[in-house]
């Protein structure tokens, strides 16, 4: 039989599989299972929500979880068009690429795990702004909750691979790898996973740093045969500054933002320095 969810159900698994925080996803759960039809058809689903209700309030219930806590995630609201994030392995110059992008000064060092915790600026695109997050660095065993709460929700994820580093394949493998053994996922597009509730897809582009260093070409040709990335792909230097410009248009096209400028109704024009952002589909 089939579930025939309604749109309300739908807009809040959507917000679901946004949350930013164990209590969001408590309440959004909720609404989920209020909005769902009652029928044999749903029988199932409605006993996993159950579920996951019920385990959310056990963790926020322990005074020592650390779910019971603020999430570090909520601490970065939304700004600007859109959110970006930069991803990778230790030293792999995310920092460096935050510091070209934005006006944010992060600690730029030779040795890894540089960046303990996430650390945000403003990235500009003509009359468009992006918030661009560098966040801490993937290696096994070595991957936080906020981490993985901002990939969820944010709008993309560039995923910095380092051309410089003979370990490039496997250093890639263990970020990759990661995030395909939870609930949250690396992707060609942002989408929800219709057959596993929980799962959600973060559009990710990959960015091939460092092109203009010795042997380059031929660590590109190993990762091709080695662990060919279903992702799309670009090639930038952040200390050189190449590809730098097509980055920035790049965040501006797959967001697929619109610019709506206004016209206050005393005056002849409109404002065409300080547009409102929306994305394509979307209504004011």
């Amino acid at each position: 039989m089939p579930a025939n969810l309604t749109p309300q159900y739908r807009r809040a698994e959507v917000a679901y599989r946004q949350a930013d925080s164990p209590q969001t996803e408590l309440e959004c759960l909720q609404r989920m299972l209020r909005e769902i039809p009652k029928h044999k058809g749903t029988d199932k689903l409605q006993g996993d929500l159950k579920a996951k209700i019920a385990k959310l309030k056990l963790e926020l219930q322990k005074p020592s979880s650390p779910a019971a806590s603020k999430s570090l995630a909520s601490r970065f609201p939304k700004q600007g068009a859109g959110r970006v994030l930069l991803l990778g392995a230790p030293n792999g110059g995310k920092s460096q690429l935050l510091a070209v992008l934005t006006r944010a000064q992060p600690q730029i060092a030779p040795y890894p795990f540089t960046t303990q915790t996430p650390l945000p600026g403003m990235m500009a695109y003509e009359d468009c702004w992006f918030q661009l997050i560098d966040l801490p660095p993937i290696a096994v065993d070595h991957v936080s909750l906020t981490t993985m709460e901002l990939v969820r929700g944010s709008d993309l994820v560039l995923l910095v691979v380092d051309l410089s580093r003979d370990d490039l394949v496997d250093e890639t493998a263990i970020v990759l790898e990661t995030f395909a053994n939870s609930k949250t996922r690396l992707g060609r597009a942002t989408q929800l996973d219709e057959s596993d509730i929980g799962v959600s897809i973060t559009h990710t582009l990959v960015l091939l740093n460092k092109i203009d260093c010795d042997g380059a070409r031929e660590r590109i040709a190993l990762l091709d045969e080695f662990l060919p990335l279903p992702l799309d792909r670009l090639e930038i230097s952040a200390l050189a500054g190449t590809g730098l410009e097509d980055l920035r248009r790049q965040v501006f096209e797959r967001l697929q933002i619109v610019r709506v400028y206004t016209k206050h109704p005393n005056e002849k024009f409109p404002d065409l320095t300080h547009p409102f952002t929306i994305r394509n589909g979307q209504t004011l």
